[in-house]
């Protein structure tokens, strides 16, 4: 048998060989990954009105959060949903009342209604409480957390003091303040993106305390609620923040965390109230994963 034929019959054997089936994991492609989350369009119920929204879930989710809105006019918010889902947490996102192809009335200045009112926020919360519901219902083994931006800081509260299946809280640019509080110093600041530049934190504060009120409407003091909490929770601040004071929302978290509440907080000096950034939500992924374990002790307690 000459050089040449031995080298064709051993191709020929390394090609069969290799066609053989094996039982080593191989790596999934990035075709069936994304199959690999399902998508599922869900309508439910809140206070007689019916929501709709989407259901984003991993195939092995360590976690679960319902997504709160902010103040504006929002739809699901599907791009915050998928970056989520593809970091193994499952995710409920919703259009928010009257808004999209969700029922109901939307409360808020564009429309001439007071979208921070007490009755209003706790109408929103009733309907993340019952998204809440919704994702236990289906899936019982993972620990629910609410997630949410600057109004949520309001509604939030609410909804792990009402719902016992609430295991975990992150607020992005949130408030600790009254609402009355925000609305001074939102005016104050009347979005002059250089306010901290030319005004001092004591300045600040004084207008909070003594401004007079353009509208009349009982306050809303989320700190209120956050004392009868025991889950954790964290907020992500950005220092040059002009809705929210945040060195004043810092200061009461800090009283808070002396009165033994598991809450912590981040702040990034670069950033404004826009904190749904990379950075952020990194962060905010890991303090999830690390509440994962305490959360499901916590949720096998109530099954």
């Amino acid at each position: 048998m000459n050089l040449r034929n031995l080298l064709f019959k051993l191709v020929i054997v390394l090609t069969i060989i290799a066609c053989q089936p094996t039982n080593k994991q191989t790596k999934i492609p990035a075709t069936q990954v994304k199959e690999a989350i399902n998508k599922e369009n869900v309508v439910f119920t809140s206070e007689g009105i019916q929501l709709a929204g989407t259901l984003y879930s991993p195939v092995n989710p360590h976690a679960a959060v319902v997504l709160v809105h902010g103040s504006d006019s929002v739809p699901r918010m599907k791009k915050l949903a998928t970056l989520l889902v593809k970091n193994n947490v499952l995710v409920f996102t919703y259009d928010k009342r009257g808004v999209g192809e969700s029922g109901g009335v939307y409360a808020g200045p564009e429309v001439g209604t007071n979208n921070i009112s007490r009755e209003n926020l706790h109408l929103l919360a009733k309907d993340a409480s019952a998204a809440v519901q919704l994702i236990h219902t289906k899936n019982k083994d993972v620990p629910i957390g609410l997630l949410g931006a600057s109004q949520a800081g309001w509604i939030i509260p609410i909804v792990a003091n009402k719902n016992p299946f609430v295991q975990f809280m992150v607020l992005f640019s949130a408030p600790t303040i009254t609402t009355l509080e925000q609305l001074r110093f939102q005016f104050y600041t009347n979005g002059r993106t250089d306010f901290w530049e030319h005004t001092t934190e004591k300045d600040a504060r004084e207008h909070i305390k003594d401004d007079p009120d353009r509208y009349q409407f009982e306050p809303m003091d989320p700190k209120e609620v956050l004392k009868t909490l025991s889950i954790p929770g964290l907020w992500l601040f950005g220092e040059k923040d002009i809705q929210i004071p945040v060195k004043m929302c810092i200061e009461q978290i800090n009283t808070l965390k002396l009165e033994n509440k598991p809450f912590e907080y981040v702040l990034f000096p670069s950033l404004g109230h826009h904190t749904y950034q990379e950075e952020p939500i990194n962060i905010s992924l890991n303090w999830i994963k690390q509440q994962t374990v305490t959360s499901k002790n916590a949720l096998n307690n109530l099954n």
